[in-house]
């Protein structure tokens, strides 16, 4: 196993940055297993009636934010570990407005969901802490854009921190 450490600016899309930007220094693995236990014990706290509040007519309920962290892992894992793996393929982008609206999570309880996130967390985690230092720097395309495979990783930290964040300021979790 190596250090995955934080990606320059070049090893992945501009979108992105703001999300890399929000995690912390230090081992990214150890932050992605203890920021998501932070996120799972806010997410406790809710009450089963709030589960489907929604702070504005169009926009997602707390299930379905749940379900996209968990559908966005599985895509930003997928990538990292098919560019490790050498697969050179072009990679898909991901609407995440498509995939709320067909995946159901408005109708799970939010346990559920949670439960399948820690699921997917857990299974990323593993296989990325096994790459060596030429898997991790392995380059590929997602979204028509150049990533290495470590930058996933913190993709998906920050990716959370910024949810996190939206579900404190906008959904009252954990006020």
């Amino acid at each position: 196993m190596t250090a995955l450490p934080r990606p320059r600016d070049d090893e992945y899309a501009e979108y992105y940055r703001p999300y890399v930007a929000l995690v912390p220094d230090g081992p990214v693995l150890a932050t992605l297993r203890s920021q998501f236990e932070e996120t799972r014990d806010l997410l406790a706290g809710v009450p089963a009636e709030r589960e489907t509040y929604r702070y504005a007519p169009d926009k997602w309920s707390i299930r379905e934010v749940v379900g996209h962290l968990a559908d966005s892992e599985w895509v930003f894992f997928y990538r990292a570990v098919s560019m490790a793996r050498g697969d050179t393929s072009p990679l898909p982008g991901m609407d995440p407005d498509v995939w709320a609206d067909h995946g159901g999570a408005h109708h799970r309880p939010l346990p559920e969901l949670v439960e399948d996130w820690a699921a997917i967390r857990a299974a990323g985690v593993r296989v990325l802490s096994s790459l060596d230092a030429e898997a991790a720097a392995r380059p590929g395309r997602a979204s028509g854009m150049p990533f290495t495979a470590r930058t996933f990783p913190w993709i998906v930290a920050g990716h959370e921190l910024h949810h996190r964040a939206v579900l404190g300021e906008a959904y009252d979790v954990g006020s």
